[in-house]
């Protein structure tokens, strides 16, 4: 029998979690989870300091950290994505070390190869049996697909499975297998499932994302990857949501039918799996409970490690396979390098997640942003914080044209010949400075916050105070 028959605090005692230790955390609860903290709390009541915490993703419900930053509980943190309100507290200099940044398909092959071993994963689990068996699919907490937790289930030197949902039934279709779980502890609940559809899940109403989101189906379908077989991925910002809608009905008006849909998936590619558009879904993270519910239903809609969706190995990745993935950045240069990770002041407010991995296997990679955001240019001159090299760029996408890496003069091409709006990327950049003028740079020289690690594990850039 795994399940443990005490309580969460009882068992991290129990645990005698020493110092130094490092501690694994998945985010497929998003802005609603509850075990990261809970956890965390009873491993300080334990007395334990010196932590690495490997969390997948730290959300702005995960505040409570910085308290424990401060009292030397935790002096390392490695993650692919970090909110606004954590990195503002890592922004004022309280963690000892440098964060790690790695991306969604770096961190679990580093799990793997033991490069950053796991002496503790605590798995948010939405249901569990007697068997130590997970799924994320059932129970009050459901979340969905598990794919970030399932290399530290299989890597881990002891895995605990925290749940409120403990069938007393052996699960018939299960996430993580009980042969890689240690223990089962059930608490009152690991989360708000509405947590999940944490940031914008939408399409955009906005004229300027609507106009974005027509000129990228535009370029998709000038591209001539539009056809049988045609394989997506996009996330869940409103125009990148507006340009699925969009790319959907000239789908289903053409009757093309595509191969898969990737990544974080939401209830609008659902809809496009259900009309039969894609022939499956794979899924490393629901983004929405519309998500959560045809990952459970229908088989078609299929669960993905995290190591399967995005590592680079020589085995390949789902993400190798793209043809074409719609991705963000608050800001780019004129070599196409795009930073995800900082805002324009230099702030920390996310983090690549899969950006840079989907970058380098998709055959095109397109960057949809608005020119200027609250009148700062989208364009630099060159960035201080790289989070995807330009190289695996193909073309930035704005309400005022498309700009194509010189080294796809055969995409600028098909581009013009459809009669899409083709300008250079100081073009661009000129038409911002002429709107908002040029904004000054202010160097960023203090002590280094955090380092960037690119999908092949070597650094490519970083996060100075």
């Amino acid at each position: 029998m795994k399940v443990y028959s005490g309580s969460l605090e009882n068992l991290i005692r129990e645990l005698s979690i020493k110092d130094g230790s490092r501690l694994s955390f998945h985010h497929h609860m998003r802005d609603g989870d509850y075990v990261l903290n809970a956890v965390m709390a009873a491993v300080a009541a334990s007395g334990a300091k010196n932590l690495t915490l490997n969390a997948s993703a730290l959300f702005n419900c995960h505040e409570p950290l910085l308290q424990l930053i401060r009292d030397g509980v935790v002096t390392a943190i490695e993650c692919n994505y970090m909110a606004a309100k954590i990195g503002q507290g890592i922004a004022a200099g309280i963690l000892e070390k440098p964060v790690t940044f790695r991306s969604h398909g770096t961190r679990p092959a580093a799990i793997a190869s033991g490069e950053t071993p796991v002496d503790y994963a605590f798995i948010a689990a939405p249901q569990a049996d007697y068997q130590g068996n997970l799924s994320g699919k059932y129970g009050p907490s459901a979340c969905g697909s598990l794919g970030y937790a399932m290399a530290d289930a299989a890597f881990a030197k002891k895995v605990i499975a925290i749940t409120d949902d403990l069938s007393e039934t052996p699960l018939a279709d299960f996430s993580i297998p009980g042969s890689d779980v240690d223990q089962v502890v059930v608490i009152d609940a690991i989360g708000d499932p509405q947590g999940i559809v944490s940031g914008t899940t939408k399409i955009s109403r906005d004229p300027k994302a609507l106009l974005m989101a027509d000129m990228a189906v535009s370029a998709i379908a000038a591209s001539g990857l539009l056809k049988e077989g045609f394989s997506f991925q996009t996330g869940a910002g409103g125009a990148s949501l507006a340009t699925a809608a969009r790319l959907r009905q000239l789908m289903l008006k053409e009757e093309i039918e595509g191969s898969f849909a990737l990544g974080g998936i939401t209830g609008y590619l659902v809809e496009m799996l259900e009309q039969g558009l894609f022939q499956t879904l794979y899924d490393v993270q629901c983004f929405d409970l519309r998500a959560v519910q045809s990952i459970r239903d229908n088989p078609k809609h299929r669960e993905v490690s995290a190591i399967h969706y995005a590592a680079a190995n020589p085995r390949g990745a789902l993400v190798d396979y793209l043809d074409v993935v719609i991705l963000g950045a608050t800001e780019i240069d004129l070599d196409f390098n795009v930073n995800v990770h900082t805002d324009s002041n230099g702030l920390i407010m996310g983090g690549s997640g899969g950006h840079s991995d989907a970058a380098a296997g998709a055959k095109i990679a397109m960057i949809i942003a608005p020119l200027l955001r609250s009148r700062m240019p989208l364009i630099v001159d060159r960035l201080q914080c790289i989070s995807t090299p330009g190289e695996t760029i193909d073309c930035l996408l704005t309400q005022y044209g498309i700009a194509v890496n010189p080294r796809r003069a055969d995409l600028a091409q098909r581009f013009k010949e459809r009669g899409l709006p083709v300008l250079s990327i100081e073009e661009l950049q000129a038409k911002a400075e002429q709107i908002a003028g040029k904004p000054s740079l202010v160097e960023r020289k203090g002590r280094v916050l955090a380092d960037i690690l690119y999908r092949d594990g070597q650094k490519i850039s970083e996060i100075r105070q």
